[in-house]
């Protein structure tokens, strides 16, 4: 399943008077055509507005900074074209007194070695270089394309626009998530302690809830209400139910109905739960099948009340616009160091699962009764392009720091139970030491995308948190 909002960047073609303005004219239509493309909607002067569409003096620079400051709520990000050696000035003061506070991404055009007559030269390499100095000591952040310069055609920066879209997704998206914590953090997992206040104040959110309250109001339902015949009927789509009997379909249902109010009735966009192993011994279920459901419907959720886990999760999502899934760095794989077993009892997202149907927890069942562990999802995930990574926050030194990388999943054997995958990492050994060394959690986020280079850009450069890029 895949979720990508269609996105809107304000666009500022630099301009310098002395440079070709036909330059500036011809990249204008280029833009435009571009951006319909990829299906982007653009923010920008026309060429009534301003000498061709552009921005060079402080008089255009107002006009265009109000444009953006009228659209504030829709725009995601700005892209900066330079057609020619452009303005530094111009660009600086637009973006100052926008105030927009999102991603800016700077494109500067290449030229033509048989053009570099004074009709047709560009300069527009020397011209990024100023731009960015003067965004530098404004203090705006900013992102550059792989390539110094080039075309808009070009497949490189085709590539880095669409991730530039990303990063500002991540960035818009972690700014103002909404977390719901459902029930206690189980005693025996320290690992997944976090600090709401260092969350607020970077914006995260975290409405908390007694998973008393939660199971209560599932026990006030039956299974003639509408709304449990209703997640039943989804439950049945969305999986085989296996050997699972219908009296803990129906408990499943009614939990899942009562966590999709809570989250309504919140504003939530993800949750982390109480699973381990409360509801199990006071419900009588799991309620992996639930949190499953709602990870494939691009609301993340996470177990163990894994509250920068479930945020782990979203960012993945925001990044790739596809399911994420918490994990455990579970196991070693024979004696390759560059694999892993990943694993967990059964709430990984569907499109994780070809092979998805309900079942039981049979770890969980040695101490609880297997037949209180219904709901927990058996399935294998075969290859598949692998991102992964996870945020924290790092309480003593009062930050939120990340890691993330790429792999791939493998085919590989593997014979055990519950949701579970084979992955790849080059210098695996190596990443599980900065983990360790890190204080990182045993819980990881896994996503089927390679976008670790998007989250790096948006959390380091944009939010400020310290962010490890393994290679």
């Amino acid at each position: 399943m895949s979720s990508q909002k269609n996105a809107t960047l304000g666009v500022i073609i630099g301009n310098r008077d002395f440079f070709p303005d036909k330059l500036v004219a011809e990249a204008r239509i280029e833009v435009l055509d571009f951006l319909k493309e990829l299906n982007i909607t653009p923010i920008m002067l026309s060429d009534t507005d301003s000498k061709l569409g552009g921005v060079e003096t402080f008089a255009e620079a107002q006009k265009c900074a109000a444009l953006f400051r009228e659209h504030r709520d829709a725009i995601d990000g700005v892209l900066v074209v330079l057609p020619n050696f452009g303005d530094e000035k111009g660009v600086a003061e637009t973006l100052k007194l926008a105030e927009l506070n999102v991603p800016v991404l700077i494109q500067a055009y290449s030229d033509d070695l048989n053009k570099l007559d004074v009709v047709n030269r560009r300069d527009a390499w020397c011209g990024k270089i100023s731009v960015c100095n003067n965004l530098y000591q404004y203090g705006i952040k900013y992102t550059l394309t792989t390539k110094h310069v080039n075309r808009l055609q070009d497949e490189t920066f085709r590539k880095d626009l669409l991730d530039f879209v990303g990063v500002c997704r991540v960035v818009k998206g972690l700014r103002k998530v909404r977390i719901g914590a459902v029930g206690a953090r189980p005693t025996a997992f320290n690992t997944v302690r976090y600090s709401e206040k260092i969350l607020q104040r970077n914006g995260i959110s975290v409405t908390t809830v007694d998973l008393s309250e939660i199971l209560g109001n599932a026990n006030k339902l039956t299974a003639d209400d509408r709304s449990v015949k209703e997640k039943l009927e989804k439950i049945h789509a969305y999986t085989s139910v296996g050997k699972t009997p219908s009296d803990k379909l129906v408990q499943i249902a009614k939990l899942d109905v009562v966590l999709a109010d809570f989250m309504e009735a919140n504003a939530l966009d993800c949750t982390a739960i109480q699973c381990w192993t409360s509801i199990q011994q006071n419900y009588g279920c799991n309620v992996c099948t639930s949190m499953s459901m709602m990870s494939e419907n691009m609301l993340p959720s996470a177990c163990e009340v894994d509250v920068t886990g479930t945020l782990s999760m979203y960012a993945m999502q925001l990044a790739s616009g596809s399911p994420s899934a918490l994990v455990d760095w579970n196991n070693n794989y024979a004696d390759d160091d560059t694999k892993c077993v990943l694993f967990h009892c059964g709430n990984w997202a569907k499109s994780f699962l070809p092979d998805i149907s309900i079942s039981t927890a049979p770890i969980l069942g040695t101490t609880v009764g297997t037949e209180n562990t219904y709901g927990a999802l058996d399935g294998r995930t075969p290859a598949m392009p692998l991102t992964y990574g996870r945020i924290s926050t790092d309480d003593c030194k009062g930050v939120i720091k990340a890691y993330v990388g790429e792999g791939e999943l493998t085919n590989d054997e593997l014979k055990t139970f519950g949701n579970r995958a084979v992955a790849q990492i080059d210098d695996l050994q190596g990443l599980m030491k900065h983990v360790c060394r890190n204080g990182f959690e045993h819980h990881v986020v896994m996503n089927a995308s390679k976008t670790a280079g998007i989250l790096k850009e948006a959390m380091e450069n944009y939010l400020g948190w310290e962010t490890y890029l393994h290679s």
